[in-house]
C-alpha cells in the first residue's frame, strides 16, 4: 500500500473516532439538558402542593375554624358550659384546643407509618394523593358544620389535620429526589414562598367575604362555612398539578417503580404490616446517624419556639396589647405576605453564606424579635404590625432552609421515613412551648413574661445547631457534600 494511501486511511480513521466521540458527547450533553429540564418541570409541579395545602393552615386553622367551632360547642353546651364528646365533660371554650391536640397525637402515629409504607412500596405520589384528597374532602365538608354539630366539626378537623400532616411528610420526601444538593435551598424556599402567597391570596378573598357578609345577604356563620369549604376546594383543585408532574422513585432512582417495588406494592394488606416493621427498622437505623439526630433535636427545640410564637401571638396582641380583632387579622395577613419575600431573601443569603449559618442567623433574629415584642406598648397597633413584619421576614426562610438542610442528612432511599420523624418533631412536640407559655403566665400573671420566656427555645436550639458539623453530618449520611452548606 502506498504511504500516502496509508496516511489517508489513518486520517480517515482518526476523523471517524473524533466524529463518534463528538456524537457521544453531544448525546450525553443532550441527555443532561433533558434531565435538567425534567427536573425543573417536577420542581415547578412540587411547588404547587405548597400552594394547594397552605390555605388549610392559614384560613382554616389559624383564622376561622377555632372561633367558629368554639361558638358551635358553646351553642351545644349544657347550663354549666360543658359539652360531652364520648361522655367526657369538656368545657366548650376548650373544645377546639382538645380536638387539635387529639389530631396531633393521631398524626404522630400516622405520619411515620405513612412514610414507612411509601418507602417500602415506592408509591409516594399515590399515597400523597390519597391523604391530600382525604384532607380536602374533610375540609370541604366543614360547610355542613352548623347549629350544634360540634361533634361533626371535631371529627372533620381530626381527619383533615391528620391527612394534611401525612401528605406533607410525603411531599417533603420528594425534595431530595427532585433537586440536586446545590439546588435544594432555593427549591425549598420557593415552595414555602408559593405556600405563603397562596395563603395570603385566599385569606384576602375570605376576609372580604367575611367582613362584607351583610352586603351580600349572608349570615356570619354562613360566610365562615363558605370560607372553610373554599379552602378544601382550593386544596383539592391545585393538588392535581403535583400529581401530574411528580414521578415515583425507588431507592432514589428516577423513573417509575421497579419490579421489586411493584411486588411490594401488590402485597395489599401486607404493606401495612411491612410498614410497621420498616418503621421499627428506621428507628434503629437512625442510631447509626448521630449527627442527623443532633440536627433533629436542635430543630425540635427551636421549631417548637417558632410554632408557639405563631399560635400565641394573637393572644398576646388581644390580651396584653388590647388590640381588636380587625388589627389581629390584618397582622396575620401581613405575616403571610412578608413570609413570601422572607423565604426568598433567606434563600439568597443561604446561597451566599451557607444554609447552616443562615438558619443560625434566623434564630438570632427570632430572639431579637421576641425581645422587641416584650417592650411593645399597649394600644399601639403600629408596634404590633412592625412585630408581625419581623416575624414574617424570618418565618418562611427559617422553616424552608431547615427543610432543605435536613434533606442533606437523609440516607438515600429513606426519604419518606426520615421526613416523617422530621414532621413528628414539628407537630408531635408543639405542646412544649404552649406549656411553658401557660405556666409562665400562671406564675407571673403577665403575658409579657410569657412571651419572653420563649427565648429559651431559640437559645438552646441555636447552641445545639451550632454544635452540628454539617459537612461531616452530610458525609456520614452517605450524601455528596455541597460546596456551600
Amino acid at each position: 500500500m502506498p504511504i500516502t494511501s496509508a496516511r489517508r486511511t489513518d486520517t480517515e480513521r482518526r476523523a471517524q473516532v473524533v466524529s463518534t466521540d463528538e456524537v457521544r458527547g453531544t448525546a450525553a450533553g443532550d441527555g443532561a439538558v433533558a434531565a435538567a429540564g425534567e427536573r425543573r418541570r417536577e420542581q415547578r409541579g412540587w411547588y404547587f402542593y405548597d400552594w394547594a395545602n397552605s390555605v388549610f393552615s392559614t384560613s382554616v386553622i389559624t383564622v376561622f375554624l377555632g372561633p367558629y367551632l368554639t361558638d358551635i360547642a358553646e351553642a351545644a353546651a349544657d347550663p354549666d358550659g360543658y359539652v360531652r364528646p364520648l361522655g367526657i365533660p369538656v368545657r366548650a371554650g376548650a373544645y377546639f384546643a382538645y380536638v387539635v391536640s387529639a389530631s396531633v397525637l393521631l398524626s404522630v402515629l400516622v405520619m411515620p407509618l405513612a412514610g414507612a409504607i411509601a418507602d417500602r412500596t415506592g408509591r409516594k405520589k399515590a399515597l400523597m394523593g390519597v391523604f391530600a384528597y382525604t384532607g380536602a374532602a374533610a375540609t370541604t365538608a366543614m360547610f355542613f358544620v352548623g347549629g350544634d354539630r360540634y361533634l361533626l366539626g371535631g371529627a372533620l378537623l381530626i381527619v383533615a389535620n391528620v391527612a394534611f400532616a401525612a401528605s406533607v411528610v410525603l411531599y417533603n420526601a420528594f425534595l431530595p429526589q427532585i433537586a440536586e444538593p446545590h439546588e435544594r435551598d432555593a427549591v425549598s424556599s420557593r415552595g414555602w414562598a408559593f405556600g405563603y402567597a397562596a395563603g395570603a391570596l385566599m385569606l384576602v378573598a375570605n376576609l372580604a367575604l367575611f367582613l362584607g357578609h351583610d352586603a351580600v345577604g349572608l349570615s356570619k356563620g354562613t360566610a365562615v362555612r363558605i370560607c372553610l369549604a373554599s379552602a378544601g376546594l382550593w386544596w383539592a383543585g391545585f393538588t392535581i398539578v403535583p400529581l401530574l408532574r411528580l414521578r415515583d422513585r425507588v431507592d432514589g432512582a428516577a423513573g417509575t417503580v421497579t419490579a421489586a417495588g411493584a411486588v411490594k406494592a401488590r402485597a395489599g394488606s401486607g404493606a401495612l404490616r411491612q410498614g410497621w416493621r420498616q418503621l421499627a427498622d428506621t428507628v434503629r437505623d437512625m442510631r447509626r446517624y448521630p449527627l442527623t439526630l443532633g440536627f433533629l433535636l436542635a430543630y425540635l427545640i427551636y421549631n417548637d419556639g417558632i410554632q408557639t410564637v405563631i399560635s400565641q401571638a394573637s393572644v398576646y396582641g388581644s390580651e396584653e396589647l388590647d388590640l381588636d380583632q380587625t388589627t389581629l387579622i390584618g397582622a396575620i395577613l401581613l405575616v403571610q405576605v412578608l413570609a413570601v419575600f422572607g423565604a426568598l431573601l433567606l434563600g439568597r443569603l443561604a446561597a451566599r453564606y451557607g444554609t447552616h449559618r443562615t438558619v443560625l442567623g434566623s434564630l438570632v433574629a427570632w430572639t431579637i424579635t421576641l425581645a422587641a415584642g416584650f417592650f411593645l406598648p399597649a394600644g399601639r397597633p403600629v408596634g404590633f404590625f412592625l412585630l408581625a413584619a419581623a416575624i414574617g421576614m424570618v418565618l418562611g426562610g427559617s422553616q424552608a432552609l431547615s427543610r432543605s438542610l435536613f434533606s442533606h442528612l437523609v440516607p438515600r432511599g429513606k426519604e419518606a421515613e426520615y421526613y416523617s420523624v422530621y414532621e413528628v418533631s414539628d407537630r408531635g412536640t408543639s405542646w412544649l412551648g404552649p406549656l411553658l407559655f401557660g405556666l409562665t403566665y400562671q406564675l407571673s400573671g403577665s403575658y409579657r413574661e410569657a412571651i419572653i420566656s420563649l427565648v429559651v427555645f431559640f437559645a438552646i436550639g441555636f447552641v445545639l445547631l451550632l454544635r452540628v458539623p454539617m459537612r461531616r453530618a452530610v458525609a456520614a449520611a452517605g450524601n455528596p457534600v455541597p460546596e456551600t452548606i
